[in-house]
Order: structure tokens, then sequence, then C-alpha cells
């Protein structure tokens, strides 16, 4: 079994986007320039004044790769998080998918809210979409969320794509976890995301029941298989 890999800055920095993920589909990838002119398109629709925040509910809550001024727990409603998305790179490959994190329209999300830097704000925001705009799966939004004491913050969005080739309908347990119990790639395994996510929300005493109930599942997949490889079995 892979190791957990580490997505560290000075990674995504370097990293070349048609090999260092894993092989990848070229005719998904986006073009430097093409994520260049999605970012541009996006801050020209942000909300004037204040700072720029930007919504974690993945991998970006325990791993986000740069240093933000303020961090807080914040709730989006009218989005919740689905395993929607085939992955192929990553913690996947092509010939034994895994399935990534987005929102999806529905329900309510709860992360955090990172405020970024202002003197690193251009760059921040060149990696943020070098890590989640590969491909388009997702697409950037300005929502509105609620902290935790009530007050509302504008905060970058990335919800998913739903005329994007990787998004997949069909997002229930029994399909999905076997999907995530198995998949792994350069970056690791697709389960160690899954359970990451559920202790990170567990840290900060909030609970996606969609998630512990897909880690649970995944968790017996593993056993089971484990269980049958035994001598004797």
């Amino acid at each position: 079994m892979l190791g957990e890999a580490v997505l560290t800055r000075d990674f995504l920095q370097k990293a070349d986007c048609r090999t260092s993920f894993g092989s990848i589909d070229e005719t998904l990838l986006l073009t430097p320039q093409q994520r260049a002119d999605s970012l541009e398109r996006t801050l020209a629709r942000r909300p004037a004044g204040g700072a720029v925040w930007v919504f974690g509910y993945g991998s970006l809550m325990w791993n986000p790769v740069f240093d933000a001024e303020e961090v807080c727990l914040a709730t989006l409603t009218g989005w919740q998080r689905a395993f929607c998305l085939r992955l192929t790179v990553g913690r996947g490959t092509a010939s034994q998918p895994g399935r990534m994190l987005a929102l999806k329209p529905g329900g309510q999300t709860t992360g955090l809210a990172f405020r970024l830097q202002t003197d690193s704000l251009r760059e921040d925001l060149e990696l943020l979409w070098k890590r989640e705009m590969m491909t388009g799966c997702y697409r950037p939004l300005w929502c509105e969320l609620q902290r935790k004491n009530g007050a509302p913050l504008t905060a970058l969005v990335f919800v998913s794509e739903p005329e994007h080739p990787l998004n997949e309908q069909d997002t229930c347990i029994q399909s999905v976890a076997p999907l995530i119990a198995r998949a792994s790639g350069p970056l690791g395994t697709n389960a160690q995301y899954l359970f990451a996510l559920e202790q990170e929300l567990k840290n900060h005493n909030t609970e996606d029941k969609n998630v512990s109930e897909l880690a649970q599942r995944v968790r017996f997949l593993q056993q089971s298989c484990f269980s049958s490889t035994l001598p004797g079995q």
C-alpha cells in the first residue's frame, strides 16, 4: 500500500500537471493560460472591497499550503459534500479510479474559511488554481457563509462542475465505497483522504453524516478484504 504523500507548497510550485499527479488524459487538462483566464474571470466577479476568503471543505481543511491571516469554522448553505468526481490521478488511476470530493447542490456544509494574506494573495491564488483547477472539474463561486457566531462572510468556494466529463451522478455509498476502498495513486490512497477528512471534522467538533457513513463502509470493505487474504481463509 502506498504511503501518505504530503502535498506541499514547494511541490505545487514545481509540479508538472501532466505528470506529477499521475498519468492524466491531456484532453482534460487545462493549459496554464486557461487556468490564468479562469482566475481572472473569478476575480472580476469578486465582491467589492474586503479580504479574500477561501472555503475549505476537504483537504484544504488540514493542508491549505498557504498561511492564512485568519481561520474560522463556517457553514455554507445550499451545497453538500459528495464524492462525485471520478479520480484518475493523485489518489487513483485510470485503470482503477477512485472518487474525489466536491460540492453538489442541497443541504449544507461546515468547513474552514481562510482569510488570505494580502502580500501573497496572487501567488496563493495561482497555486490554488493549479491545485483545484487542473482539469476544470470545479466551478469557482463567491458564496456567503455563516461563521459559528452567526456573522456572515463571503468566500471563494469550489463546487462541482456538473457538465464536466469526470462528474459522476451516482454518489450512493454502495457505489462509491468500493471505489475509494481500492483506489491509490502517487499521492497515496483514496481511503486515506476520506479518513483524514473524517478526523479533521472530529477535530473541529463537527460531523458530516455522509462522510462518517462512507468512512465506516470503506473500513468494513478493507477489513473484509484483509480477512479474506489471511492463510486458511
